[in-house]
């Protein structure tokens, strides 16, 4: 049934890329945080690195509770699910980074996705455990394709709309953790960047 790997191998690195969606599970530290659950399902969003690194375009959205989370205290779990064929789940735990549009590095990693519309950030996530398990209880679905409302709405939006919205979503997370708050501030509203707590 379940079985854990060295490192993402060959045919777990086609599984995870093939599939439509993953979650994205993160929890701040103590008790009575919220523990988020997140789908990512944009396509051309996620790319194995090598055996031990895999990364996905962070898109600007209506929270930032997995960046608050990778703030504090750095851990995740991506979990991939067969709907299509043979059954499968997948689960990479790890510890996770982030790389803004304002940080260095930014443009390379970027480059890396077909689709940025919208990004915020790379996530990087150094895996440290590599599992997989039966599926069995999951249901074979048809994959009918891509929602392409969040990339064309943050097109829409251009660089200064998208900075302005996550100013108002994104700074922090539903518990008050410091989320995204890089955005520099409007002219005339301040002196630049906020600077991360």
């Amino acid at each position: 049934m379940g079985k854990v790997h060295e490192s993402i191998t060959p045919r777990l690195r086609a599984f995870c890329e093939a599939q439509h969606v993953f979650f994205v599970a993160t929890a701040p530290d103590g008790p009575g945080g919220h523990v988020n659950v997140s789908p990512r399902g944009v396509g051309g969003t996620f790319v194995v690195l090598d055996e031990r690194t895999v990364a996905w375009a962070d898109l600007t959205a209506s929270g930032s509770e997995t960046i608050a989370h990778l703030r504090q205290n750095g851990r995740v779990t991506l979990m991939f699910c067969a709907f299509e064929g043979p059954p499968n789940i997948v689960r990479l735990h790890g510890h996770g980074r982030f790389v803004t549009i304002y940080d260095e590095g930014f443009d390379a990693l970027a480059a890396l996705f077909p689709e940025t519309r919208g990004v915020r950030a790379v996530i990087v996530v150094d895996v440290e455990r590599v599992s997989d398990s039966c599926g069995y209880g999951v249901p074979l679905m048809t994959y009918a394709g891509e929602r392409d409302l969040l990339p064309q709405l943050m097109d829409r939006k251009g660089p200064d709309g998208q900075a302005e919205y996550r100013r108002r979503k994104n700074r922090t997370s539903i518990d008050g953790l410091p989320a995204f708050d890089m955005d520099p501030l409007p002219d005339g509203a301040g002196d630049g960047p906020v600077v991360p707590t």
